[in-house]
């Protein structure tokens, strides 16, 4: 085998690999991604579905794959487990318990199928990582996965909320819409307050209480980039809840 060769059969594991992380892909974002050209990729996903892989095509559209269908994990690289390693450290100064919780979780996993020479290496960048006492803080939210669940499948939220400005509690209908964390190192949730038929920003550590409803609502049309300028530009920084 050729070093050409070794190159496609590379490339056609990391082809199936996007397909199978993305939703859709066009041949022209493939091209660049691997830096070939669009011919080259028509034909490696030609050898891809002789190959048996359920690629689905849509005209105008692009590629994806067979709902269902997935591939056997394929070894990180050494690099690849160190940033990992490096980001559970950070993860782990987060203020969410949930989040570290799930973290850890992807983190045995990923752990447990390295090769044993480098997972005895990122068991000791593990163990020569430290964050500063400084920069650490008392947990102060658990809902932030529940919230991703929640944003991800289009549910409204249902949230006992105590307001900054008058320490108030009041008890909202939500639609999540997207996440931000604050300079202060504060997750906040922004979503579509049905109370107040406008977009909020509800920080984590204020909402009292938080339950998913067997609701759904339609897919939010605005960016978040057009949010969060158009929030600057009324309040210098998007920060600000005003919930």
């Amino acid at each position: 085998m050729n070093e050409h060769d070794v190159k496609r059969i590379s490339r056609l594991l990391a082809i199936v690999m996007q397909l199978q992380s993305s939703r859709m892909v066009t041949a022209s974002y493939l091209a660049k991604k691997f830096s070939v050209s669009v011919r080259t990729i028509y034909r490696d996903i030609r050898a891809l579905e002789q190959a048996a892989v359920p690629i689905i095509t849509e005209e105008g559209k692009g590629y994806s794959l067979m709902e269902g269908y997935r591939v056997p994990p394929i070894m990180f690289t050494e690099s690849e487990a160190n940033a990992l390693v490096t980001a559970e450290q950070i993860v782990l100064g987060s203020k969410d318990t949930s989040l570290k919780t799930e973290f850890r979780s992807a983190i045995d996993k990923v752990k447990a199928v390295l090769r044993v020479s480098t997972k005895r290496r990122t068991e000791l960048l593990s163990d020569r990582i430290a964050i500063s006492p400084a920069l650490k803080q008392d947990d102060i939210s658990s809902s932030l996965t529940l919230i991703q669940n929640a944003l991800v499948t289009n549910q409204v939220l249902d949230i006992s909320y105590v307001a900054d400005h008058d320490n108030k509690q009041t008890q909202r209908k939500v639609e999540p819409f997207a996440l931000y964390l604050s300079q202060e190192q504060n997750w906040l949730l922004i979503a579509y307050c049905r109370l107040r038929k406008d977009y909020r920003m509800f920080r984590l550590d204020k909402i009292e209480t938080i339950h998913t409803l067997h609701l759904n609502f339609k897919p939010h049309k605005l960016s978040l980039a057009a949010f969060l300028a158009e929030k600057e530009r009324k309040f210098t920084t998007p920060d600000i809840p005003l919930s």
